[in-house]
């Protein structure tokens, strides 16, 4: 498993969001920022594979692109007030893992940091 992990549920629909497009990226010194890893949500709506295998993450600040509106668009539901949704946090590096869910429905969302 991945150092940083992902879980979108649909709390519209009352289960896992399949299929989403997620990004994860590093902040950069000049303040930009490089893509790490992406990915796809799987049938349980996890995403376990953003950083490879073996690779520690390191203390920074990291960004998770959700691509909400192509996960909507392709399940049919008229959604363009959330096309994105991007999560930035830091971590300090001291913990093997660090889960990031996300909870989504066409006109909210809420995150928190996992276990």
């Amino acid at each position: 498993m991945s150092g940083i992990t992902t879980h979108v549920l649909d709390t519209s629909r009352g289960r896992p969001a399949v299929g989403v497009p997620v990004a994860l990226e590093i902040g950069t010194d000049d303040g930009g920022w490089v893509i790490v890893g992406e990915g796809i949500t799987d049938a349980d709506g996890r995403l376990k594979t953003l950083v490879p295998e073996g690779v520690a993450v390191e203390r920074a600040t990291y960004r998770l692109i959700f691509r909400t509106g192509d996960y909507f668009q392709t399940i049919g539901v008229d959604s363009f007030f959330f096309p994105e949704i991007a999560i930035v946090f830091r971590i300090d590096g001291e913990m093997q893992h660090y889960h990031v869910p996300l909870l989504l429905s066409p006109y909210g969302y809420a995150t928190y940091r996992g276990s």
